[in-house]
C-alpha cells in the first residue's frame, strides 16, 4: 500500500512515522510519504492561500496550489490522480470516519489532502474521490484528522500490528458485530479496594469467554 499526505506542516507527522506499527508496516513494503504544498506552489514567496471571493474572515487554500502539488508528485493531471488511488480531503463536510470506512480506505493506495485556514477552495471536489471528517467539530487544520485516518487504516494493513487478534477482536470489528470491546484488567488484582471481576481470576477459560461476550456493548438495532 502507498500512502501520500499533503500538508503545510509535514513536520507534524515526524513523531507518527516513528510509531512501532507504522515502522513495521513500512518495513513490510508499504510506503508512507508526507509532502509540503509550499514546495510545489507556482506562486511567488511560497504563497499557498488567498482571500475568499465574496469577502469574509480567514484565508482559503488555493486550488492551483493543490493541483500543482498533486501533479508534481504523481506526474499526471490532478483530476486524474483519483483514477489510481483514493484521494481524500480531510474536511468537516465529509463522511464521518468509522471502522467500515477505514477498512475501505485500507483496500488500496491512498492520498490525504490536509486543509488549513478556512480549508481548501471548494473546487477541490474536481480532484478528490472522497471527503472525510473525524467528527462534528472544527480543527485548525487537517493534520490531526489525517493522523486519525492513517492510524485507523494502517492498523488494518496485514502485519502492521504484531498480534492479528488485536485487530480482529477489537471495538467495532465485524467479529464483535460492530460492538465495543469488553473491559480489560491487569495487575494488581486489587488496588484501593478496587477489584477485578472474579471470573477473570478463575482460570476457567470458558467462563471468561462467556463473560467477555456478555460485556460487549452492541450497537443499537
Amino acid at each position: 500500500m502507498k500512502i501520500d499526505v499533503f500538508s503545510l506542516f509535514p513536520e507534524a507527522f515526524t513523531w507518527y512515522l516513528d510509531q512501532v506499527h507504522v515502522a513495521r508496516a513500512r518495513s513490510l513494503g508499504n510506503d508512507l510519504r508526507v509532502w509540503n504544498y509550499r514546495d510545489y506552489t507556482p506562486l511567488k514567496h511560497a504563497q499557498v492561500d488567498d482571500t475568499p471571493f465574496g469577502g469574509g474572515a480567514g484565508m482559503v487554500m488555493r486550488i492551483d496550489v493543490v493541483c500543482a502539488a498533486l501533479e508534481a508528485v504523481y506526474e499526471a493531471d490532478a483530476a486524474r490522480v483519483r483514477e489510481t488511488r483514493r484521494v481524500v480531503e480531510l474536511t468537516p463536510k465529509g463522511r464521518q470516519l468509522d471502522d467500515a470506512l477505514a477498512a475501505e480506505l485500507a483496500g488500496g493506495d491512498l492520498c490525504l489532502l490536509c486543509g488549513r485556514y478556512e480549508g481548501i477552495d471548494e473546487r477541490v471536489t474536481h480532484v478528490v474521490s472522497d471527503r472525510v471528517s473525524i467528527g462534528p467539530y472544527v480543527l485548525s487544520g487537517g493534520e490531526v484528522a489525517a493522523m486519525a485516518v492513517l492510524d485507523a487504516v494502517i492498523r488494518k494493513v496485514a502485519g502492521a500490528v504484531s498480534n492479528p487478534e488485536s485487530v480482529t477482536a477489537e471495538s467495532f470489528a465485524p467479529e464483535l458485530d460492530g460492538g465495543v470491546e469488553y473491559p480489560h484488567y491487569t495487575r494488581p488484582a486489587e488496588y484501593r479496594a478496587w477489584t477485578v471481576p472474579e471470573v477473570l481470576l478463575s482460570g476457567d477459560h470458558a467462563k471468561v469467554a462467556r463473560w467477555r461476550q456478555e460485556q460487549i456493548r452492541r450497537p443499537p438495532t
